[in-house]
């Protein structure tokens, strides 16, 4: 034993010898690094140092022009596009400003006129990169972004729509031209390709257009805009989105394709469909302020005749579902109302809540009293089911002292202890899961209005008491450091929340039997102090409607059990019913049956000798 004793200690010590050692290697290797990247930042700023800027100047030209060089060569018939300049254009209506570019005759920015971002500023929806491919010659291509277009002068029309076009000319005859036509008070425009020598222009007819885009954080936090943002489409007149997913292959045509962030949208639609095509999706990771990229490749058959005229539509504006029910098919639901698993709170948020919301915010201009009104609806409305859960907690609470004295009778024995416990349950007329009520009622509630203060853009910016917005967290404190799953903030919303969950749960715990198991006895705790973790990065309009929630559940509490609720006749109908003969249902006399064999079993158990 001595020796086997000797061998663990050896083999303990071994271990620890070979720990340190590759812990003090790795510590090692690590400084090696941390020396040889000095070393090697400090040859490169040398060198950058004896650059002489004449010379970084040559090197950039030398770039330019070899990309020039490039364009030129890749431009074909088009050669004059590919060595123009860029010049701006700005359109604007009552909603929105939009920078078009010459280069590639696309959309670069729009700025939102009634939506201020985080900075204070404008919120400006950027699109990067919008065209497509053609052929310049008989041996190249050049994709449209590339080119150069001549932009006439914006023209208002009689209906006051403003329109712009921007052409571009081959030396064949060959021709594009871009026509943007934008709406009073409207965030969609129209954009119409017009092509003459489409046949040459597009092999086979084939249009394959590519998309790229970026989305900027305009909301209190990045990570939980990322958290929010998405990629949404609609395929074969269908509904769809990737969330967690990166990429997504069109097999059936697409109507819409939008890059959505929290509370924005940049959407692409094709009136005609898009045959087919793929979209690859990333959120950043990092710490700036992009959210995501998409890069979308989306082909398109057209006639294969000399003129094409291709029509599509831009979207960039408020992800708000009244404005973009009169958009394209299906682009309400960009709004997210429900989802997935929980796409069963959908009918309870666009046919009750939103219409309760709009109707209160109607005539309410402070929109934390209108999630008070909003409150106060939903627990009117689940009223009658809550009063039923309090009548049986009532009645708990009168048989308390019996279930007390049962429980000192028995003793250890849990299973004579719930046989009569459910026997006197069953003789008062009492359904010990009716106290249960209120919590499975607060679960597809809690859902509902999660998935709609975090999509309903009329809460942005709203302040409320100390919140500066209700479409994200309250905070009252701001954290030197960051705590895991909390945050690094203090939202005062989610202590009260969170504080009155944990009254309720005394209240309850003290209507209910006295628990011998620990586990039993602290569960009810347990909840409210997960709530703590879980609302501290929610929307303020969510833990203020729990908050309120809450509330108005202690004060129904207390008023009913003391001035609605007669114990005494509760206690008198108990008695009453006793005396009444029973009759069991099947389900009770299968359980009756199933108790009475395992007391058997465990007294057959307890009488058994037991092997010494």
């Amino acid at each position: 034993m001595k020796t086997d004793k000797n061998t663990v200690v050896g083999f303990v010590l071994l271990g620890i010898l070979f720990f340190a050692y590759f812990w003090y290697s790795n510590k090692q290797q690590s400084e090696l690094l941390v020396i040889k990247q000095k070393q090697e930042d400090s040859i490169r700023r040398v060198n950058a140092a004896n650059i002489k800027p004449q010379d970084v100047a040559l090197a950039r030209i030398d770039s330019l022009k070899r990309d020039s060089a490039s364009r030129v060569s890749a431009a074909g018939d088009f050669t004059a596009a590919a060595i123009s300049t860029e010049q701006l254009v700005v359109i604007s209506n009552e909603v929105m400003t939009v920078t078009f570019s010459t280069k590639g005759a696309q959309v670069k920015t729009v700025e939102l006129k009634n939506y201020t971002s985080v900075d204070g500023k404008k919120v400006v929806l950027v699109n990067d990169q919008l065209g497509y491919n053609i052929n310049t010659s008989a041996n190249q291509a050049s994709p449209t972004a590339n080119l150069f277009f001549a932009a006439s002068q914006p023209v208002t029309n009689t209906d006051s729509t403003k329109t712009i076009s921007f052409t571009l000319a081959g030396a064949n005859g060959e021709s594009i031209t871009h026509q943007y036509i934008i709406k009073p008070n409207e965030y969609m425009m129209d954009w119409n390709v017009m092509m003459t020598g489409a046949d040459k222009l597009l092999s086979q007819g084939q249009l394959n257009m590519q998309w790229h885009a970026a989305t900027y954080q305009h909301e209190k936090t990045a990570a939980y805009e990322r958290q929010m943002s998405n990629i949404c489409f609609s395929e074969g007149n269908s509904f769809d989105y990737i969330s967690a997913k990166t990429e997504r292959k069109f097999e059936k045509p697409v109507q819409w394709l939008s890059v959505v962030q929290q509370f924005f949208n940049s959407t692409l639609i094709a009136k005609n469909s898009f045959t087919g095509g793929q979209i690859n999706w990333a959120r950043k990771t990092d710490s700036s302020n992009v959210l995501a990229t998409a890069d979308a490749s989306l082909q398109m058959k057209l006639p294969l005749t000399t003129s094409v005229n291709v029509p599509f539509q831009l979207y960039f504006g408020p992800s708000d579902y009244t404005i973009l029910q009169k958009q394209a098919p299906e682009m309400d639901k960009i709004v997210n109302l429900g989802r997935d698993m929980y796409s069963f709170v959908r009918p309870i948020n666009k046919y009750i809540i939103k219409n309760v919301f709009d109707f209160f915010a109607g005539f309410v201009k402070n929109f934390g009293w209108v999630v008070l009104l909003l409150t106060l609806f939903i627990r009117l409305v689940t009223a009658p089911l809550t009063y039923t859960s309090y009548l049986s907690g009532a009645k708990m609470k009168v048989l308390r002292p019996e279930l007390d004295t049962l429980k000192k009778k028995f003793g250890t024995d849990q299973q004579g202890f719930a046989m009569e416990q459910m026997k006197l349950f069953r003789e008062a007329g009492v359904n010990p899961l009716g106290g249960c009520i209120p919590a499975l009622l607060q679960i597809p509630i809690f859902f509902a209005l999660y998935s709609f203060f975090n999509s309903n853009i009329s809460l942005r910016g709203q302040d409320f008491l100390w919140s500066k917005d209700l479409s994200s967290y309250d905070s009252i404190a701001h954290l030197p450091f960051t705590i895991p799953a909390y945050g690094d903030h203090v939202s005062l919303f989610t202590i009260t929340a969170v504080a009155t969950s944990f009254l309720i749960s005394i209240y309850n715990m003290s209507m209910t039997p006295t628990q011998d198991n620990p586990a039993l006895k602290y569960m009810p705790y347990i909840f409210p102090f997960m709530l703590l973790f879980i609302f501290n990065k929610l929307p303020s309009a969510l833990t203020w409607y729990y908050t309120v929630s809450n509330v108005i559940t202690l004060g129904l509490q207390f008023v009913i059990q003391n001035y609605i609720i007669n114990h005494d006749k509760i206690l008198a109908k108990i008695d009453e019913k006793r005396k009444t003969p029973k009759t069991k249902s099947k389900w009770q006399q299968r359980y009756d049956q199933m108790m009475d064999s395992q007391k058997k079993l465990q007294d057959l158990k307890d009488k058994t000798p037991k092997k010494k």
